[in-house]
């Protein structure tokens, strides 16, 4: 023994010490073993956000719902980023006009599976995937399936065509939102954002950023709810 009597205020601080480090420790391991599963979804690819608008990013579920069997297998690879509705949501109306000046709604598209994709010509991302989805649209288009490039773009219907000839994608029809609000009504986070809608009119899921939506895990994934 040293002779040395510690007071009651250090033995009370020590303990405090160690059970604060014993937290800590808890902490870590819980947050390490019992992450977000749904982090590996998080999109890295490029999005950009829309200027002048607040707008409320959506929270879809990771939580597949039972419509596609094996539906859980779909969202990998280039379709790492698409995150699925725990069920099949319907979707708010948006009106909109098409090449022709004609007013349209997602109503018109009832009865086909749809890649409904709200697009800006401000939008670099934008310009970079145009040309895999009139890719997608040129392969996969027909009278069960469309891919609908909106533009929810103040620059009017001109500007949008020009936008898609520049970008090689006349096989895309022009569908124009100059409001801008549909984006609003959807819950876009930014541009681009990309929607897989069933024949019922109700969204499947979605993906914030651009895509490779010519490529084989985006035709799996489509494929998937064209049978």
């Amino acid at each position: 023994m040293n002779g040395k009597t510690e007071s009651p205020g250090s033995t009370s601080r020590a303990i405090v010490v160690t059970v604060l480090a014993a937290l800590a420790g808890f902490a870590a391991v819980y947050v390490t073993l019992g992450g977000n599963d749904n982090a590996r979804q998080v999109s890295s690819a490029p999005v950009q956000p829309i200027p002048g608008q607040s707008v409320r990013s959506a929270t879809p579920s990771a939580t597949p719902n039972a419509a596609v069997p094996g539906q859980d297998k779909l969202n990998t690879g280039e379709m790492a980023a698409f995150v699925f509705k725990k069920e099949p949501e319907t979707l708010p109306e948006v009106a909109f006009s098409d090449g022709k000046g004609q007013p349209r709604t997602l109503k018109d598209w009832q009865g086909r599976v749809v890649l409904l994709n709200l697009w800006a010509t401000w939008c670099a991302p934008c310009r970079k995937e145009m040309p895999a989805l009139a890719s997608l649209q040129k392969e996969l288009g027909s009278e069960g399936f469309e891919v609908v490039a909106l533009a929810v773009d103040r620059a009017g219907a001109e500007a949008a065509q020009k936008f898609l000839t520049a970008a090689k994608a006349t096989d895309l029809a022009l569908y124009i939102d100059p409001t801008a609000r549909g984006a609003t009504a959807l819950k876009a986070a930014g541009m681009p954002t990309t929607l897989l809608i069933d024949r019922q009119g109700r969204e499947i899921g979605r993906l914030t950023g651009a895509a490779e939506w010519d490529g084989a895990d985006a035709k799996r994934l489509i494929r998937a709810y064209l049978q």
